[in-house]
């Protein structure tokens, strides 16, 4: 028989079943239309080997679970898989959904599942998520090591390098005992992260909490930059101290405090005043939103301390202090517990004359000091370290005193020889002057040293 025959037979018979399959027996299904039906479920549910099904809960055994999947027989979670699971296989009930991940068959037909795999799939899926989308996370750190810590996204271990934590998080550090406990205070801190490199094959998450910081200070200060103003007092932690001043986070923004507005006295290391992690209210100076810079300052929100220097110090007080700085005329000395400095001019360094105050004090050295001269309007004090000896301090000699009863007979001996020979009162008038003068000593002496503690 021919193809064209062929065809013409095969036609009409082709037709009259595609009729009876459309048409089919009168409020029944066909059954050629049921048996495709059951085919094309079958071949479509039929679980493969690491997917990822919902199913539900139908039967809980002592160490078993049975998971409805939709296939012609339930799923088993058993062994190694519950214990896997711990304290949530205690609080799973009959009629609960969860996920679970398809293994394999064993030698029984049953269908091994995972529920543990399937979660840790689907936090895979959301670190690959992160990773494209580069948006941030908050994550507790459940571990540690010397390099590092270690911080999950779900049940996938992200590692954070020692390098990618920020500044904060470094501070925290143990710098004594064993090097593997060093990231010890960070156990379970809440830390912003985000995810930098992701090699699904090899099981290696990094994660980055430094990265995350800038970018969300970064837009913090954007809305910082818009609401603050001029003059406003803000609370802030003390994030890294420069030679030329201290950097205080506003919540997620850096402002700077110059040096100059650290302390109303002279301080060369804003470490003289503030330390890292410290807790300070300061004023905010300008905002400059075009160059993203914040002034602050910590002394304008102190007291002045040149208005209350009268009601603190006189003239002729006696104070301690210690010389912060020399200079060819003179030294500058602060107060002690103070930020008043004063200035020690040089003639009021010694009673000699001296050509540069280091031959008389030098940087750090601390020395009582009278206050000679305050001028609280043009803010300056005036000290004095030779005026500083007290009234009642003795003078010290280099001679010993002569006892009284011997100095009058060498008087009486004196005067009966100058009656007797001139040439004896010649040697008597010689010696008598210096006894004269050594008796008379001690009141010449004394007038001098008077004078200096009353003027």
């Amino acid at each position: 028989m021919s193809n064209q025959q062929t065809e013409t037979v095969m036609e009409p018979e082709a037709d009259f079943l595609t009729e009876e399959m459309d048409a089919g027996p009168p409020g029944d299904d066909h059954p050629m239309a049921l048996l495709l039906e059951e085919f094309d479920d079958s071949y479509v549910n039929q679980p493969q080997t690491g997917d990822i099904r919902h199913g539900v809960v139908v039967d809980k055994r002592a160490g078993e679970l049975l998971i409805d999947i939709g296939y012609k027989s339930e799923g088993i979670v058993t062994g190694r898989e519950v214990d896997r699971l711990e304290g949530d296989f205690k609080d799973m009930t009959i009629g609960d959904e969860v996920p679970v991940y398809v293994m394999r068959e064993d030698r029984d037909g049953n269908l091994l599942l995972s529920i543990s795999r399937a979660r840790a799939e689907s936090d895979w899926k959301r670190a690959e998520e992160l990773l494209a989308s580069q948006d941030m996370f908050t994550g507790s750190v459940s571990g540690f090591n010397r390099g590092g810590v270690i911080v999950k996204i779900g049940q996938v271990r992200g590692f954070v390098p020692a390098s990618q934590l920020s500044s904060e998080s470094q501070s925290q550090q143990l710098t004594e005992g064993e090097p593997d406990n060093r990231w010890m205070k960070l156990m379970d801190a809440e830390l912003r992260m985000k995810v930098i490199d992701l090699d699904r094959r090899r099981n290696r998450l990094i994660l980055s909490e430094r990265v995350a910081i800038r970018e969300w200070r970064r837009e913090q200060k954007e809305k910082l930059l818009e609401t603050l103003e001029e003059n406003a007092v803000c609370e802030g932690v003390v994030s890294s101290l420069a030679d030329f001043g201290a950097f205080v986070n506003l919540g997620g923004a850096d402002g700077l405090i110059h040096l100059s507005e650290l302390s109303w006295g002279r301080i060369s290391h804003p470490k003289e005043v503030v330390s890292i992690g410290e807790k300070i209210k300061v004023m905010v100076l300008n905002v400059d939103r075009e160059r993203k810079r914040i002034g602050l300052s910590l002394r304008r929100l102190l007291p002045e301390p040149w208005e209350t220097v009268p009601d603190r110090y006189e003239v002729g007080q006696i104070v301690h202090g210690a010389v912060t700085k020399l200079v060819h005329f003179g030294a500058f000395a602060r107060l002690q517990g103070d930020t008043i400095e004063g200035l020690i001019h040089i003639s009021e360094l010694t009673e000699r004359r001296i050509a540069h105050p280091s031959e008389v004090v030098a940087e750090g050295q601390e020395i009582d000091l009278r206050i000679i001269r305050i001028d609280t309007e043009k803010r300056r004090m005036g000290l004095s370290l030779k005026q500083v000896a007290p009234e009642e301090e003795s003078v010290e000699f280099d001679w010993e005193p002569v006892p009284l009863e011997e100095n009058q007979a060498g008087t009486q001996n004196a005067a009966a020889g100058a009656a007797d020979t001139p040439s004896t009162a010649g040697a008597s008038n010689v010696a008598a002057p210096g006894q004269q003068a050594a008796s008379q000593q001690p009141e010449l002496s004394e007038e001098p040293e008077a004078e200096k503690v009353i003027a």
